[in-house]
């Protein structure tokens, strides 16, 4: 898995809309720019071609993440949130449309920030209109967190309508062609995972 470092970027080109950013990560991904001396990777086998067909995967990934920077950037600016409400909010609303209600409780864990911090955080964003706390529905003694419509429908208008458009390419592929997209995905998930935990494990035995 290729470990790419990132160059700083000063504040003044994150608030040119990420141009910077978008530059640095363009190229950063490339084997040459990541592993020019082929200590992660091993290229035999590969013809040039080869290459260079993966290069560009990776860098299409690296855009991506840099848009989907973009539009949490954008989306936190309008709402005048910050990225753990964002995550608060989503969490919130997936559970929302699965019939599930959320309490305090469950949002500190999924956030994995203390009682206190989510408490504090709640309060904020009733103050400023994005939830409110209710009854919930089977157990009397606590409370749940709803999303308000107005931030519900911010939110849709803000990242859904972005997001959708994955749908959209997606269904222009085939079965066939969606099952090597989930393969791709799934397998780079897999390893990555594995290798934070390889990495994760060995940093507690040094630490030990």
């Amino acid at each position: 898995m290729i470990v790419a470092v990132s160059e700083p970027c000063s504040n003044n080109a994150s608030t040119r809309g990420g141009i910077m950013e978008d530059q640095v990560f363009s190229g950063m991904f490339s084997l040459a720019s990541s592993d020019p001396e082929g200590h992660l990777i091993n290229p035999a086998g590969l013809k040039p071609e080869d290459l260079t067909q993966i290069d560009q995967i990776m860098q299409e990934l690296s855009r991506m993440r840099g848009i989907e920077r973009k539009i949490m950037r954008s989306t936190q600016r309008f709402m005048n949130l910050n990225e753990t409400d964002m995550r608060a909010i989503r969490k919130v609303i997936s559970s929302t449309y699965a019939g599930k209600a959320v309490t305090a409780g469950e949002l500190a864990r999924y956030l994995r920030i203390s009682s206190a911090s989510v408490t504090k955080m709640l309060d904020r964003l009733e103050a400023g209109k994005h939830v409110i706390r209710k009854p919930h529905p089977t157990d009397r003694r606590s409370q749940c967190v709803e999303v308000t419509e107005e931030t519900h429908q911010a939110a849709r208008e803000q990242i859904g309508r972005h997001h959708a458009q994955r749908f959209e390419v997606l269904r222009s592929f085939s079965q066939s062609e969606r099952e090597i997209i989930i393969r791709f995905l799934s397998g780079t998930s897999q390893a990555m995972e594995a290798s934070l935990d390889s990495a994760s494990q060995n940093n507690e035995s040094s630490g030990s």
